[in-house]
């Protein structure tokens, strides 16, 4: 709920094969990819047997992209350890859940306005120093929280300063990040890179949180931090090693982007542009109407409560993000597939379906498989929105599109929390979970039905 934001935005080139407008409604050529360093050919044909199922790791070819990359591998564990704690740690100070409520609130504002504003400083400066800088905010937060922790501060206002400033540094630095991504691999090996980096996040979603509980009983809560903020000078280094990405056009044109002005032009370049709204709007009718985790405590209380609460309890917050690991390890199945807005559509309505059947499931495990194959549809549906992001935007405006994304990401799960919470009071947990299902199949066959151009769009292979 709270570092969990800083990895998991998943989310994630060159130009699509043929003219922006007639891909995405807008206007306006995309230029081909400059690729960071050299680069190796990709495959010309696919593997055979087991091979063909695996993930598709052409990605990891490119030296630049490699890099990026493996960073992810240790914060993605790292900042779930701080996920676990500051929550820990505030409930433990006022033995209130309510105040772990506020304090996520309280995370979220930094996070919006930081992520509009990064946006559009990502597309006027070097990314490259942009993600040195911000890195460097972001394991200096950690260690500011190490150090509350072991002097025994016990200050709520000061956890949730110092996770609001966190939450500010995140914000700037993953639209840099992820908009990176399209100058380090060819767009043909979006999906495959996007795959390659969701599972990454995703596992660190299970094996986090599972650390921590271990690590809490035996090392203490404020290891917890400092762990984290010395898995991050793996990613400061790992940064510095990348090549520099300065903006593709002159740095007088680039500097009038990193106002309200240049976030305006990202909004309305939205607007027209239908395949990247319609993108979005796949991701928040998913999440706000399927995601619900809310009502996990509730469910393990009174619908799971044979099988042991706190049981219940931990498969169900664990199975959406398996299910996407296992996605991941399997995406060669469907990285390579050209029809990306297709994709998109298929897989939202998939994890409908798959959500429908976990609030039919009266049975414990079959809820945890029904979960999992909404992680798998998740996965698939992520993998998908981020390659047409990268694809259908061009250079100068990547930053801001990411920003907008990451705004969409962190706030979509946090409404569904409201709805959901509401929802379950007034009809039931099980008839809340099964009619939000219900409600994305519906609303995303009814979108996709009247508004062609996502289903119409085709990624380049």
């Amino acid at each position: 709920m709270y570092r969990a934001i800083r990895t998991g935005v998943d989310t994630s080139k060159n130009g699509a094969d043929n003219s922006a407008e007639s891909q995405t409604g807008s206007p306006g050529p995309v230029e081909p990819v400059e690729s960071a360093g050299p680069a190796e050919p990709a495959q010309p044909k696919r593997s055979r047997g087991w091979r063909r199922w695996a993930m598709d790791t052409r990605p990891l070819r490119r030296p630049a992209y490699r890099r990026l990359w493996s960073s992810t591998i240790v914060t993605a564990v790292g900042s779930q350890l701080t996920a676990v704690a500051v929550p820990k740690q505030i409930y433990d100070i006022t033995g209130s859940s309510a105040w772990v409520g506020y304090a996520s609130f309280a995370g979220l504002l930094p996070l919006v306005v930081f992520a509009l504003w990064g946006g559009a400083i990502a597309d006027s400066v070097d990314r490259r120093k942009l993600l040195l800088v911000t890195n460097i905010g972001i394991a200096v937060t950690s260690l500011l929280f190490w150090i509350q922790a072991v002097t025994g501060l016990e200050s709520v206002g000061v956890l949730m300063v110092l996770l609001a400033v966190q939450q500010a540094f995140f914000g700037l630095n993953s639209p840099a990040r992820q908009a990176s991504i399209a100058r380090l691999v060819p767009e043909d090996e979006l999906a495959a890179a996007n795959a390659l980096g969701s599972t990454v996040m995703q596992t660190g979603l299970v094996a986090g949180p599972l650390l921590a509980g271990a690590l809490i009983p035996v090392a203490g809560l404020a290891e917890l931090y400092l762990i984290d903020a010395l898995a991050l000078c793996a990613t400061v280094w790992a940064v510095y090693r990348l090549p520099a990405l300065p903006p593709l056009v002159t740095t007088t044109a680039a500097a009038g982007r990193a106002g309200l002005r240049g976030i305006a032009e990202g909004f309305r370049y939205i607007s027209l542009n239908q395949v990247l709204l319609l993108s979005f709007l796949a991701d928040i009718i998913a999440m706000v109407f399927g995601m619900p985790r809310a009502l996990f405590p509730q469910l393990a209380a009174q619908t799971y409560a044979p099988y042991g609460e706190g049981l219940a309890l931990g498969l169900l917050f664990a199975a959406i993000p398996i299910g996407a690991v296992l996605g991941g390890l399997m995406s060669g199945t469907f990285s390579r597939a050209r029809r990306h807005g297709l994709m998109v559509i298929a897989a939202v309505v998939a994890w409908g379906v798959a959500i429908t059947g976990f609030g039919l499931s009266a049975n414990l495990w079959v809820g945890v498989v029904f979960l999992a194959a909404a992680g798998v549809a998740d996965m698939v549906s992520m993998v998908f929105r981020g390659a047409i992001l990268l694809s259908a935007v061009t250079d100068e405006l990547r930053g801001r599109m990411q920003g907008v994304f990451t705004v969409v990401v962190a706030g979509g799960p946090r409404l569904a929390d409201v709805l959901h919470g509401t929802a379950g009071s007034a009809l039931g947990a099980r008839a809340a979970v099964a009619g939000g299902g219900l409600l994305v199949v519906v609303t995303m066959l009814t979108l996709a039905a009247t508004m062609p151009a996502l289903r119409r769009y085709r990624g380049s292979t």
